[in-house]
C-alpha cells in the first residue's frame, strides 16, 4: 500500500468514528500550495474542518500513521506556524497525548479518540479501542530485516558514513558486528522501503535520508536498545556524578551518551542521568569509574554497538547524541536533539 493510499484510509476511518463516538461531522481539504500560510517548507498536510451543531472549526492539519515522541518538536514548530493547529494519527501513545494537551494541540486518533478545544468548544473522547481490533482480520506485515536488532546496527553505519555502502559485504559485517549473510538481507530491505537505491553499477545512495533516520530511532529505542543494556549504577562518591566532565573514559571502548553527550556537545542540558557506551564489562566499569550496581542509580550503561576509528572522543556520534534524547519525554532533552540536528544537519539529511 503506498503512503498516499494509507493517509487516505488513515483520514476516512478517524473522520468517520469521530462522527460516530462525537457526532462531529469533519470534511478533509488540501488546499494548493501558496494558499495555505506558510506553503512550502514545513507545509502542514491540509485542513479539517469539523461541524458540530452549530459550531464550525477550521484546523490546519499534520496526518501520521503512528505519532512518536520525536515528532513533537516538529509539531511544537509547525503549532506556532498554523493556528489553529492539530495532529491526526493512527496511533498516538497516552504520554505523548498529554504532552500535546499541555501545549494545546489538537490530536485525533483513527479510533475516534480525539482532543479538540476551540471557541468555547471541547470534543474530548479516549475510550474507543484502537483500529483494527475486534472481527476485523488484520494481515502482518512481514518483517523487514533492515530494521531487526541485527540490521539496525548495519543501518546505524550507513547513517554515519554513507560511503560505507560502497565496501564489502565482508568489511560492512566486521564494522556493524553482524553476520556476513546479514548484510543482503539489510541491502533488500532497504530497497524495499525505498530507502535505498542503486545509482549506477557499482554505487548505492540512501534516498528519504530523514524518514529512514525517522524510521531507525523508533526502531533502536524497541529493539536494539533494550537490548544493550547493562544496568544501573551509582557513584562510590556522590560528588562524582557532578564532576562527570572530570572522568576520564576509556575513549578506545567507552563514551558518553544521552543526557551527557547533549551537554558536550552544546553546553545547554545538565544531566539528570549520565549514559555510557562502553565495550567495558560491568566490572571494569566499577573498577575504572568508582561504581557501585544500584537499580535506582542515575548512570546507565548501554553495550557500545558500533565500530570507528575515533580514539580521542569521549562521546558517541551526533546521530545516536540525538537519538537517545528525542526519544525522551523530557522537553528540555528534546530541545537539546533539536540543536544537535541543527548543528549537524549535513549528516542527517
Amino acid at each position: 500500500m503506498n503512503k498516499e493510499k494509507e493517509v487516505e484510509d488513515l483520514l476516512q476511518s478517524a473522520l468517520e468514528n469521530l462522527e460516530t463516538v462525537a457526532h462531529a461531522k469533519g470534511l478533509w481539504t488540501q488546499p494548493e500550495p501558496g494558499r495555505v500560510p506558510g506553503s512550502g517548507r514545513g507545509r502542514v498536510d491540509g485542513v479539517l474542518e469539523l461541524t458540530l451543531d452549530a459550531h464550525q472549526i477550521k484546523l490546519y492539519a499534520e496526518v501520521k500513521k503512528e505519532l512518536r515522541n520525536h515528532h513533537l518538536p516538529q509539531l511544537l514548530t509547525l503549532a506556532k506556524q498554523y493556528q489553529p493547529f492539530m495532529v491526526i494519527a493512527g496511533k498516538i501513545f497516552p504520554k505523548l497525548k498529554a504532552e500535546l494537551r499541555e501545549n494545546g494541540i489538537a490530536y485525533l486518533e483513527a479510533n475516534g479518540n480525539a482532543w479538540i478545544r476551540r471557541n468555547g468548544l471541547l470534543i474530548w473522547v479516549d475510550h474507543q479501542q484502537p483500529a483494527g481490533t475486534g472481527k476485523v482480520k488484520t494481515v502482518p506485515e512481514r518483517p523487514n530485516r533492515a530494521f531487526t536488532k541485527t540490521g539496525l546496527k548495519v543501518v546505524f553505519h550507513f547513517l554515519l558514513d554513507e560511503t560505507s555502502l560502497h565496501l564489502s559485504y565482508r568489511e560492512i559485517a566486521a564494522r556493524s558486528g553482524v553476520a556476513l549473510g546479514q548484510v543482503n538481507y539489510v541491502f533488500n530491505g532497504l530497497r524495499e522501503r525505498g530507502f535505498l537505491v542503486k545509482f549506477n553499477q557499482n554505487e548505492y545512495r540512501l534516498t528519504n535520508k530523514r524518514a529512514l533516520l525517522d524510521r531507525w530511532l523508533e526502531a533502536y529505542e524497541e529493539r536494539l536498545k533494550p537490548s544493550l543494556a547493562m544496568g544501573r549504577f551509582r557513584f562510590l562518591k556522590a560528588e562524582d556524578f557532578d564532576n562527570w566532565r572530570n572522568i576520564a573514559l576509556k575513549n578506545a571502548k567507552s563514551r558518553w551518551g544521552g543526557e551527557a553527550a547533549g551537554d558536550l556537545y552544546t553546553n545547554y542540558l545538565k544531566p539528570a542521568t549520565l549514559t555510557v557506551y562502553t565495550l567495558e564489562t560491568k566490572t571494569e566499569l566499577m573498577s575504572n569509574y568508582r561504581l557501585v550496581p544500584d537499580a535506582n542509580g542515575f548512570v546507565e550503561a548501554y553495550e557500545k554497538f558500533w565500530s570507528d576509528d575515533e580514539v580521542n572522543t569521549n562521546v558517541v556520534p551526533p546521530l545516536l547524541a540525538y537519538t537517545d534524547l528525542i526519544n525522551t519525554n523530557d522537553k528540555r532533552c528534546q530541545d537539546t536533539a533539536q540543536l544537535i540536528y541543527d548543528a549537524f544537519k549535513d549528516r542527517f539529511e
